[in-house]
């Protein structure tokens, strides 16, 4: 690492494998709107909250796994030490056999694509909350709310309108008022204030065995099963963590495998020839870009800011 200016460092990454940037980041970013992610001048670019502080990061994709990154703000050196888990470099294809032609081929296409560790908690629970039990379109407009009002410009030369997300403290500030014009439900209010009141605790799930995190997650009122596999994705970095309770990803998962629509049981059942890994084959088949027929008309969402 090299320490560039006050508040800024730089580091070029060599992984020693293909890397693929966008690919491995891509379930981080909420929507094509979101203000803590964006892909410009060639770079990708994250605003975070880290426990040193606020930082952005720039990375750029370089020849033969080799990535550089920059980052700016008071969180630049955790941020710059984080770039090797964020791109996956926990992340084990050891005894992986994707053992289906299909699967082997998207495999085969995407071998820089790893599971991201970002080492933060609560920046994955609190979209992952956003997003229950409501359209993708919802979830995002409200993660765009909270950032822009609630949120602190990102540091350094970002692209325009990028912002750090809230700390727990802020979020427990947020009034009901100000939830309801994001159009977030009282049970998802109810979980945001539940998860943000033991922030410190659930931090302490990235020194945690994959199982006990989980299971930490799992305690907080208004964190279920899909939920804690969300963020253990992201924060966490857990490749066998798959999204229980999804509206989409049995059906994609099972029409993909076997040619016909599964609920989630019959989803773990095919993910269970792969042990270890069953969210990377998710992972997989949604870079597959293979989606799955439509039964019925789409899900008609609940404007909760006209209650």
């Amino acid at each position: 690492m090299t320490a560039v200016g006050v508040g800024t460092a730089s580091t070029v990454w060599r992984a020693g494998r293909p890397v693929d940037i966008r690919g491995t980041l891509w379930p981080l970013v909420r929507g094509r709107s979101d203000r803590a992610h964006r892909i410009a001048g060639g770079m990708f670019w994250r605003a975070a909250l880290t426990p040193a502080g606020p930082a952005t990061v720039a990375l750029r994709q370089a020849g033969g796994g080799e990535v550089h990154a920059t980052a700016w703000g008071p969180g630049a050196e955790w941020t710059i030490a984080s770039v090797p888990d964020l791109l996956g470099a926990r992340d084990s294809v050891d005894g992986f056999v994707p053992r289906h032609q299909r699967l082997a081929d998207v495999h085969r296409l995407h071998p820089g694509v790893r599971i991201p560790r970002t080492g933060l908690v609560l920046d994955s629970v609190i979209p992952a909350i956003f997003e229950q039990k409501v359209t993708g379109k919802q979830a995002h407009e409200a993660w765009r709310f909270v950032l822009q009002r609630y949120g602190t410009p990102a540091p350094g030369p970002a692209p325009a309108g990028m912002r750090v997300p809230p700390p727990a403290a802020r979020l427990l500030d947020v009034p009901t008022w100000d939830w309801h014009r994001a159009g977030v439900g009282i049970d998802r209010q109810r979980a945001i204030r539940a998860a943000a009141t033991v922030a410190d605790r659930l931090e302490e799930c990235v020194d945690l065995a994959p199982a006990a995190a989980l299971a930490r997650l799992r305690t907080v009122p208004g964190i279920g099963v899909w939920t804690a596999a969300e963020t253990a994705q992201r924060a966490l970095g857990d490749a066998d963590a798959p999204s229980v309770g999804d509206f989409h990803i049995p059906g994609l998962v099972g029409h993909f495998l076997v040619g016909r629509r599964v609920d989630d049981d019959g989803m773990l059942e095919l993910l269970a020839e792969w042990p270890g890994h069953r969210h990377r084959v998710v992972r997989l088949i949604e870079l597959s870009g293979v989606g799955k027929p439509r039964y019925g008309p789409r899900f008609a969402p609940i404007d909760y800011r006209s209650f």
